[in-house]
Parts: C-alpha cells; structure tokens; sequence
C-alpha cells in the first residue's frame, strides 16, 4: 500500500475526529484516488476547500494522490492575497445568493429579512438543492455533510451552529456579508424584493385597523404580499442588530414572530 502525509488547516479541523486535528499525520492509499475523494473520505466537504497543496505545489481537486505525497489542504481564505495559487472556485464564495436545505427554514427567514436572496422550500430534496446551486450559481447552506459532497455543487458552506440565530451571526461574520446587508427588502414568504406601494393598491388586503392607522406600504414584486412598520416592526429591527453586533443578548420575542408577521 501507498502512504501520504495529510495536514488540514483552521477550520477544517472541525470536521475531523479529535486525534487528527491540527497535525500532520499518515494515511495508507488502499487504491488509486483523487485529492477531492481523499479529502472528503475523512468528512471534509470539497466546497469548503480553497487551496491544495501537494509537496508545496497547488493542485487542483482532480489530483491524483501519490505515494509519498505531503498534502496540505486550506479552508477559505477571506483576505490573504492568494492569487499565485489554484483557488478552486470561479468566483468568491462571498458572492450572497443563497439556497438551503430543508432543514433550515428559520435561518432562511432570517436571512431575507436581512435583503439576502435566498430559496429555501421545506421540501427540497438534496438533489434539487445541489442542481439549483450548479444552476444558478447560488451557495448552498447546510448542516448535512452529504450535501456538500455533490461534484456539482461548487460553493457552499457547512453552518456550524445549531441555534438559527446564532447561524445568521455565524453565516455573516465567516462570509463577511456586512456590507451585503439590505433589511426588510425581500419577502419572507416567497424571497421576491419589496417595492413602495400606494395604500390604495393593497387596501383589499388590509384589516380594518391596519387601514386606519398605517399609510406607508410596500409589497412583494413576486406574490403580492403588503408590508408596513406595524408594532412588531421595532423588535425586528433590533432582531436586525443583534445579528450584526459584536457580542449582545439575544432580543426576548421568539422565532415564530418573524415566521407570521411582515416587517
């Protein structure tokens, strides 16, 4: 059998059981294989790769391993200037649109209503997850490592953290999507943009009260849906800056207000 030496590097470590974190160490070849599989034969999805070094040279992820080889294998790189190497994307990962996986609908709410372009349907099957993300050039969100192991999917992420919340938070400061921020610009039902409206043109859609006390309206390009800055609208905007600041409590309303009530 073959041997190679193996190094992952920050983040990539969080994959990986805990006696191989963080140190280079051997692995045997029990037959012919590609860097892209070696990586991902220890969980490593492919998209959250950026550079690949073989003996100190870059290669890409259709690589052969070769006996005696020293592979190197780095997460993705948000400001070290790494343009001489093989960056094994087309574009940044930073690119902000979006489709996840059917297990993450509240992170999907909470990321529309931070302007993120974002499709998410309960029921998507991994397939059309990975075909909409070959597709459309989208990055794929997900806590399934299987996800990310489709050969079509190019960019995508694995959220480390549980709590929704907490997985916005997580999801901007990793992406660095702070200057990509839009509040209360997309629907939260369908992700369609928000246009101004004249009252008149939503009337049939409000209850009475809405209509006496509110004048200011917008509605969704794609399904029709009004908004306005109803009462719960101040608790969402400070929703909105918990996300974005460095360390705060979280706000007291629950998950479900952003499910049921337009900003």
């Amino acid at each position: 059998m073959s041997q190679v030496q193996l190094r992952f590097y920050e983040e990539l470590n969080d994959f990986l059981p805990p006696e191989l974190r963080k140190i280079a160490f051997s692995h045997e070849l029990a037959r012919r294989t590609s860097v892209k599989d070696l990586i991902e034969s220890f969980g490593v999805p492919h998209t959250e790769v950026e550079v690949i070094l073989a003996n100190g040279r870059s290669v890409d992820f259709s690589y052969i391993a070769q006996a005696g080889d020293r592979i190197s294998v780095y997460p993705m790189f948000e400001s070290l200037d790494i343009s001489p190497l093989i960056r094994l994307r087309e574009k940044p990962l930073r690119d902000p649109r979006f489709v996840i996986d059917a297990n993450l609908g509240q992170l999907a709410r909470y990321l529309r209503l931070l302007g993120f372009d974002v499709l998410y349907r309960n029921s998507f099957t991994d397939r059309e997850v990975a075909r909409i993300a070959s597709r459309e050039r989208r990055i794929v969100l997900t806590r399934d490592r299987a996800l990310l192991q489709h050969k079509i999917i190019t960019r995508g992420y694995f959220v480390r953290a549980v709590k929704p919340r907490e997985q916005v938070r997580e999801i901007l400061s990793r992406l660095d999507l702070y200057g990509a921020l839009r509040p209360f610009t997309r629907c939260l039902r369908c992700n369609g943009e928000l246009e101004d409206v004249d009252k008149n043109a939503v009337l049939h859609q409000l209850e009475p009260k809405t209509k006496k006390y509110y004048h200011c309206f917008r509605r969704c390009k794609a399904c029709g849906q009004a908004y306005w800055k109803g009462s719960h609208f101040n608790r969402m905007e400070k929703l909105c800056d918990y996300f974005t600041a460095p360390s705060e409590p979280a706000p007291m309303e629950s998950d479900s207000e952003v499910k049921r009530e337009p900003p």
